[in-house]
């Protein structure tokens, strides 16, 4: 059985719209719904993101509170948006909750991460993905076709970095132990290595490597930090997520701003984009001395 989506960004960010609104036209839960002869529940799973908000009934609130304008076309536009259903919902059954990820993932405007195992999932090449994924099979038997499905996930995540007319910034930082950590053969490695070299030439990609000879300031698990910009003129907060075994996801304001920070610190202390550049070029040639014969 599949797991019961959460909603949303766009979904959330209409709730909370709609919820702003009521309350500045002072209304209760139960005004709205006495004066559109709805039940109070519906009201508050709107507000709520508990149920997807039909544009037709989001056009009867915005009567109700008053809103015309260029104000009411954002809102009927970011209830439009948040109806739309995502790729990622026809994996749903196999990855369980990372299609909530994945539509936070798509669309945040700035994604920032720092990676201490491995090569992030957003610059993987699909061999190394794949060995990723196997990996998986030690603690839950996966079948081949499932493993298959699993790295068209992380390939088609990928394409956020290319979308037009606004792709996804990405700001990753790198511990150099990830470069070197065997994943697959070095075959693998090679290709990936060279991955890199070709993703940083994107404008919107910024990758540092972090030496492991250097002094490091923090400590710090892996994590990715979800901003958002304002949507719709609707705003999102920022959204921390990390990961191990398990997942978990944090967007209080105080602990977003403590990663952030946390990722600051830690780009500064890196290699520049350039340096970086020039430090995964010799450890390609590293990996290319090692494999007799091989050209790219």
């Amino acid at each position: 059985m599949s797991a019961s989506p959460r909603p949303s960004v766009r979904q959330r960010r209409l709730a909370a719209e709609l919820r702003r609104m009521r309350e500045q036209m002072d209304l209760t839960g139960d005004d709205v719904a006495d004066r559109l002869n709805w039940s109070t529940a519906k009201v508050s799973r709107l507000e709520n993101a508990r149920t997807g908000a039909k544009i037709a009934d989001v056009r009867l609130l915005l009567d109700l509170y008053e809103v015309d304008g260029a104000r009411r076309d954002e809102i009927i536009a970011l209830a439009g948006d948040a109806a739309e259903r995502g790729w990622w919902e026809e994996y749903r059954d196999l990855i369980g909750g990372y299609p909530d990820y994945i539509a936070m993932e798509a669309e945040a405007n700035l994604i920032r991460q720092w990676e201490t195992h491995t090569i992030p999932g957003l610059l993987q090449t699909e061999a190394y993905a794949r060995e990723v994924v196997s990996g998986w099979n030690t603690i839950a038997a996966t079948p081949p076709r499932e493993i298959d499905r699993r790295v068209e996930v992380r390939v088609r995540r990928q394409q956020i970095l290319r979308r037009q007319p606004e792709p996804a910034q990405l700001w990753v930082v790198i511990d150099e132990s990830a470069l070197w950590r065997m994943v697959g053969d070095k075959s693998v490695m090679l290709h990936q290595m060279g991955h890199l070299l070709t993703i940083m030439q994107l404008p919107n990609v910024r990758l540092q490597i972090y030496p492991m000879n250097a002094a490091h300031p923090l400590m710090a698990g892996s994590f990715t930090l979800l901003e958002f910009a304002a949507s719709h003129d609707v705003t999102f907060p920022d959204i921390v997520h990390t990961e191990s075994l398990t997942v978990s996801h944090f967007e209080d304001e105080v602990t977003t701003h403590l990663y952030r920070l946390a990722h600051d610190t830690l780009a500064e202390a890196a290699l520049g984009p350039a340096d970086s550049r020039s430090f995964i070029a010799e450890i390609l040639t590293a990996w290319q001395e090692q494999i007799p014969n091989r050209h790219l």
